[in-house]
């Protein structure tokens, strides 16, 4: 099989002729521009052509040659802006926070404040991120929504989301480029984050009451937002359908380290009506693109309800989090998902071991469980973050490879 191939078998629920393979394809099985620079300098590669492309989590875009090391089958269609408006069209040359090179947007412009922290501010001049002082990663900033405890306030201050067709023609050459010069299976993170978007607009605690408090508030602020991620996926969906693969939706973390952030009842009324809107308009749309979603935390309680959502692929696979037992998850759901992750628990198990044979020990255990009879794309439990050393990335690869070539179905 070819990549493409063997990718979307798996999305299909039949068996890959061996263990598919993500190498940093989406925004939450990537890797730290700081860890991605100590990695090529491993493999004797040039640092000066890395690209930060994600400002708010510092993540790399895998090049060919990297891609190629770690057996990866598929690979990302980026978004214009990816995040906090800096757009990837064009580059100059910048530093990390460890000093090595690396490449970042043209437009990205932080300034620094009096109290050391790094500022983005849009174009109106509002603040909408911050890199604090010795910090690696952004916070949004924006919580713009904040305030607002009536309907008719939301209604004139909510902004429904919407794409330029700069952007679409920027996704559709991307598309069409990768579908017919490479093999690779294509993804899109195509955004749609209902909870977490909730988070990010009306602040953390301030949803959580609204939730529970104001639902008419919420459902009003819900079905404009998810209208506006219709349109965007009518268009999106209409320009690269054939050439996509995987609608990615996230991040919508709805789970802590030991329970689902919100009841099943509240997850029922609240969320899943927009979810499952979100992902039966893809399967309407485009029925040979799978979706897929990104939710952090011990989530199994809602894993039910969000395959009756319509959700198909489910990423990262939490392992380190409770109740979120690999045996568990492939015995009770393993033949409705597919699961993209859980490959390396990098939160815990990796980070206290330093030997390389233990986190190649570790990453074969976990194959052993999720990849017998399908439904598994093999990659870590999240992104690779800076202080990951490269002998750790490549004994999780490493692993899977050897799988790849000792267990090919």
């Amino acid at each position: 099989m070819t990549s493409r191939e063997r990718i979307r078998a798996t999305l299909n629920h039949q068996q890959p002729d061996t263990l598919p393979i993500d190498f940093g394809a989406h925004r939450s099985s990537g890797i730290s521009a700081i860890a991605y620079n100590k990695l090529k300098e491993k493999l004797g590669l040039d640092p000066h052509t890395t690209k930060l492309y994600d400002i708010m989590q510092q993540l790399a875009i895998p090049e060919p040659e990297v891609l190629d090391r770690f057996g990866a089958d598929v690979v990302q269609i980026l978004q214009l802006y990816p995040a906090f408006n800096a757009r990837v069209d064009r580059w100059k040359s910048g530093t990390l926070q460890d000093g090595s090179p690396c490449l970042v947007p043209e437009n990205l412009n932080p300034v620094r404040n009096a109290n050391g922290a790094l500022d983005i501010f849009n174009a109106s001049g509002t603040l909408i991120a911050r890199q604090p002082a010795g910090g690696l990663y952004y916070d949004n900033m924006n919580y713009f929504l904040k305030d607002v405890d009536d309907i008719d306030e939301l209604k004139k201050r909510m902004v429904k989301p919407s794409i330029s067709e700069e952007e679409l023609d920027f996704l559709e050459a991307q598309a069409k480029e990768l579908h017919e010069n490479s093999d690779r299976a294509t993804l899109l993170h195509v955004g749609g984050a209902v909870f977490e978007e909730g988070q990010q607009e009306f602040g953390f605690e301030n949803f959580y009451y609204l939730l529970a408090a104001e639902p008419e508030l919420i459902h009003c602020w819900a079905e404009n937002l998810t209208e506006g991620y219709i349109e965007i996926l009518d268009k999106i969906l209409s320009r690269i359908g054939p050439y996509l693969d995987i609608a990615w939706f996230g991040g919508d973390d709805l789970g802590t380290q030991v329970a689902p952030q919100i009841s099943v009842k509240m997850y029922r009324e609240m969320i899943k009506p927009y979810h499952s809107r979100l992902y039966h308009f893809v399967k309407e749309k485009s029925p040979n693109t799978a979706v897929g979603l990104h939710s952090c935390g011990s989530i199994a309680p809602l894993i039910p309800e969000l395959i009756d959502a319509g959700l198909e692929v489910l990423n990262p696979v939490q392992i380190s989090a409770k109740n979120m037992d690999p045996n568990m998850l492939k015995r009770e759901f393993g033949k409705d998902l597919v699961f993209w992750g859980g490959g390396a628990d990098m939160q815990g198990f990796v980070r206290s071991h330093s030997d390389p044979k233990e986190i190649y020990r570790h990453t074969r255990e976990l194959i052993d469980i999720f990849a017998p009879e399908g439904n598994f794309v093999f990659t870590q439990v999240h992104n690779i973050l800076a202080d990951v050393p490269p002998e750790k990335v490549i004994a999780i690869y490493d692993a899977a490879l050897d799988y790849r070539r000792e267990c090919g179905c």
